[in-house]
């Protein structure tokens, strides 16, 4: 009996090994080479030191038992932690396993986080790096992806829905961040499109690039899609961070307060001169905004779209002000 329970816990901890491991050491070199965090590294950037709980980590998809053939965790990390104290939800897709695509556990282990997160008003994060459904599972994944829209429409307006897309996501992957509060992109190494460059050839005979038809540009100047641009994972991540900082957790909290030590009673004599005599001149309204908030502590929201407005200078942002 007592060597029995001993082969579980050695067969449990190698299972263990093997989710922690991901896609194995040649893949996850694939993914550095490209610019690229792991899932795992992405999560310990974004969260807390030592906050992250993880859900589910042994987890299969569908037709798949606990053996050498197996994916423990089918293909995304799941759980909860800290950003700055305060509680989030995160997954975060791992594309080093059978490329980050979508099956039925897959969905199910995302599903139950986002579930969490409205239980206990906690904002809910998506690290998106997917190929979009797995087609192996066939309808099945696309049932899966119908779940969870179904709680994205659910939470809209109850918690924050933050996504960040961090690879080439295609298809299914990106009808859910599209619909969700706040779209974080990498530029260069994410895409957002619901066909590729080459379906896009067959169908109607046209080049186009990935960077042209899905790119982080794109959606940033022209779809209006992504709020949010950063050069690379770590920058974006900490961006995500900031956000948090400015949200409240739900729907029935009210925006956290940070002591800035920034006196209410503080003048700016520089915006005296701010406006120029003549109504025809144009002035820089960031100076502006950096001068009347709190710590001159600003992040704006969507700095690329609608730059055809006067000036270019979009006035959409967040911000602390006494």
């Amino acid at each position: 009996m007592v060597e029995i329970r001993h082969s579980n816990i050695l067969e449990l901890f190698e299972l263990r090994e093997r989710a922690l491991a991901g896609g194995g050491e040649k893949r996850i070199d694939i993914q550095h080479q490209r610019g690229k965090l792991t899932a795992r590294e992405r999560i310990h950037l974004l969260l807390d030191e030592g906050s992250f709980e993880e859900i589910d980590i042994l987890k299969v998809g569908r037709g798949e038992s606990a053996g050498s053939d197996s994916h423990p965790g089918d293909g995304v990390i799941t759980g909860h932690g800290t950003i700055n104290g305060r509680e989030v939800f995160v997954f975060s897709q791992d594309f080093t396993v059978i490329g980050g695509s979508l099956g039925e556990g897959h969905s199910q282990k995302i599903c139950k986080i986002m579930d969490l997160a409205q239980q206990v008003g906690s904002p809910v994060i998506g690290l998106n790096d997917s190929g979009g459904a797995r087609i192996q599972e066939g309808v099945d994944s696309l049932a899966a992806y119908g779940e969870i829209f179904h709680r994205n429409v659910h939470a809209s307006g109850v918690i924050p829905q933050i996504s960040c897309i961090m690879g080439p996501c295609a298809g299914g992957a990106v009808y859910s961040p599209s619909i969700t509060d706040f779209v974080f992109m990498v530029d260069q190494t994410s895409h957002m499109f619901v066909t590729g460059p080459n379906v896009v050839k067959t169908v109607i005979h046209k080049d186009i690039t990935a960077e042209e038809l899905g790119g982080a540009t794109a959606h940033a100047s022209r779809s209006g899609v992504a709020q949010f641009v950063y050069p690379n994972d770590i920058l974006c991540l900490r961006a995500v961070r900031q956000l948090i900082n400015y949200l409240p957790s739900n729907n029935k909290q009210k925006a956290p307060i940070l002591d800035l030590n920034d006196p209410p009673e503080r003048t700016d004599p520089t915006l005296d001169y701010l406006v120029p005599p003549n109504p025809n001149q144009s002035y820089d309204m960031n100076v502006l905004i950096y001068s009347i908030l709190d710590g001159a502590e600003f992040l704006e929201v969507q700095p690329q779209f609608a730059a055809n407005r006067p000036g270019g200078q979009p006035a959409g942002g967040a911000g602390r002000s006494s």
